[in-house]
């Protein structure tokens, strides 16, 4: 692992501790931008769109697979070259604030999905997605490098587990704020707390379920403010001089020399290859479970608070983990609970469970979970919950601790990439499967042979 240059360590000598208000006002990040993926990437929007806005669950998944392949594709040729263009030449909060823009206005540009869309406005609303997609990889990629400036080394896991702890709980919020008083069960018109809706919106239109996306944008902005006013943006002080080098040249440069960083090498691949598997988990779970079971917003909104509950709780628990066993040990550990997660939700069907044992067909109209397969379903789900954030957070500690100091962005940005490089992959293949055979059971399977792969390849990492 690189040490720092004398220019770097100078710097950091220089700097003042971290604040508990820049300590806060980091982990807000996470608060702020959870709610994309919570309410619009997996649990509320996602299913709405397959499900009312396409008119077909099959055919929705393969559009909503085909937007993230997209996003993924953008977002693996950007984010490189944007750590290039931040490291030693300039402040990073502008790039998260041009960002926080452009995400938030792709989330708000959502109102417009209404149900059974003509073909035109499908693919608008799916722009918009691509947009808010490729804005908050961005913005990500920026706040993560300024991480550890703020603690030693030893205390990266657990603030990068914090953080992901608190965006749990700040998807949490949202997702009751949203699903308890807002979207409302179309069959009883009470909202998931058994309320009346505290705002007079169109049923029939679903706006409830459309007012997802303007949500999550002022949510965003608001709860960035802490960020802005209280995080140090210490410029990064680059192993030379790069004012006659362009952000390409020097991104070329690292490329070259990432080779001779073994384990870094190794553990991108790996990871490139296991979120892939880990975010098609969230971008479809939803979805599958929707379809399995003739789910509403209303049992996707108590399936979206019982798993971020457990998403939290994990989060914080994989974090002390970290600084304790180390990173590795966490991410392995996680992505084999993940296999026999993601195993136990497949072998979910209308009428068995665990592959071949029957059980009796949930009711249309039961209550929520009423029946045996659902929650077979949720018990494997929230086996997910549990490790995927520390999955995340080690992921990013582990990171930070390989990245040479002087080109820390450069290196989230290759982050970012391995994150998204194959990010097309799962989406599309599981896309084209679902498309060929027309069953969405097999085309969740290729899920498996991804989490897999990442696995073996961890196993060769030597962590420091």
């Amino acid at each position: 692992m690189a040490t720092d240059t004398a220019a770097e360590t100078a710097a950091r000598m220089q700097r003042p501790a971290a604040s508990r208000a820049a300590l806060t006002g980091w982990v807000m990040f996470d608060w702020a931008a959870q709610p994309y993926y919570t309410l619009i990437l997996t649990f509320l929007f996602a299913p709405y769109f397959a499900n009312a806005v396409v008119g077909d669950a099959t055919h929705g998944q393969a559009i909503w697979g085909y937007g993230a392949a997209a996003a993924g594709i953008l977002v693996a040729i950007g984010s490189p070259l944007l750590g290039a263009m931040a490291d030693g030449r300039g402040r990073r909060k502008l790039w998260i604030a041009l960002f926080s823009l452009i995400m938030a206005a792709g989330m708000a540009l959502l109102w417009f999905a209404e149900p059974a869309s003509p073909a035109m406005t499908i693919w608008l609303v799916v722009l918009a997605f691509i947009i808010a997609t490729v804005a908050a990889e961005f913005t990500t990629v920026f706040t993560n490098s300024i991480m550890p400036s703020l603690v030693p080394a030893d205390k990266i896991g657990r603030l990068s587990g914090i953080g992901w702890g608190v965006g749990y709980l700040g998807g949490l919020v949202s997702l009751v704020l949203m699903a308890g008083l807002i979207v409302v069960n179309p069959t009883t018109g009470k909202t998931l707390l058994g309320l009346q809706p505290i705002l007079a919106l169109d049923t029939a239109a679903r706006e409830g379920d459309r007012l997802v996306g303007p949500f999550s944008a002022v949510w965003y902005l608001l709860f960035m403010i802490p960020f802005f006013l209280f995080v140090p943006d210490y410029r990064a002080v680059p192993a030379v001089n790069t004012g006659s080098r362009s952000a390409f040249a020097e991104l070329r440069e690292t490329l070259r020399e990432l080779p001779q960083h073994r384990d870094m090498l190794i553990f991108l691949i790996a990871r490139a290859i296991y979120v892939d598997g880990l975010s098609a988990i969230f971008t479809f779970g939803g979805i599958y479970g929707a379809s399995v079971f003739g789910w509403q917003a209303f049992e996707l909104g108590l399936f979206g608070i019982v798993l971020t509950l457990t998403g939290a709780f994990g989060a914080v628990i994989g974090g002390v983990l970290d600084d304790r066993w180390g990173a590795k040990r966490v991410i392995v550990w996680s992505l084999l609970i993940l296999m026999v997660g993601a195993v136990g939700i497949l072998s979910v069907s209308r009428g068995q469970v665990l592959f071949s044992v029957p059980v009796v067909e949930k009711v249309a109209g039961s209550a929520p979970f009423s029946s045996h397969g659902e929650l077979v379903y949720l018990a494997f789900a929230v086996l997910i919950g549990i490790v995927a954030a520390p999955v995340q957070a080690a992921s990013r500690s582990l990171l930070a601790r390989l990245a040479p100091p002087e080109k820390l962005t450069q290196f989230f940005g290759l982050f970012a990439f391995s994150g998204k490089v194959t990010a097309f992959a799962a989406p599309l293949l599981i896309a084209m499967v679902t498309t060929a055979t027309g069953n969405q059971r097999a085309g969740m399977a290729v899920i498996a042979a991804f989490l897999l792969t990442g696995i073996v390849m961890m196993l060769f990492v030597r962590a420091r």
